[in-house]
């Protein structure tokens, strides 16, 4: 026998033998469930992202350098004041706060000055 009609002998045996022995297949019933439970954690998480999201909104557009009295300023984040003092209580310059802050120097200074730390 030559090479080829015995590897071909061969495959097809094991095509028979795949089909009666091979695994038994999940359920469809199975396959639902773990799709809609597959949905359903994924929108659960995609609620749980957009709410993040929205409590850590910042102002996106950059803040710039402007000369717009303390009054006309958007309110600073608490997370971001809490950075603010962690900074400077580690011993961060002004202008470092500001760079990591994406805030101006006068606003690091007044939430500063606003919770009580001495600059």
């Amino acid at each position: 026998m030559s090479l080829p009609i015995t590897l071909m002998i061969v495959g097809i045996i094991a095509l028979f033998v795949s089909i009666f022995f091979g695994s038994k297949q999940p359920n469809t019933n199975e396959i639902e469930q773990i799709s809609i439970s597959l949905h359903q954690e994924t929108s659960q998480l995609k609620k749980r992202v957009k709410a993040l999201e929205e409590e850590l909104m910042v102002d996106p557009e950059p803040l710039t350098h402007s000369s717009r009295s303390n009054e006309m300023q958007k309110p600073v984040h608490t997370i971001i004041v809490s950075q603010i003092i962690a900074l400077h209580g580690q011993g961060y310059s002004i202008e470092d706060i500001s760079k990591r802050s994406s805030l101006p120097s006068e606003q690091v200074l007044s939430v500063l000055r606003s919770k009580g730390v001495r600059v």
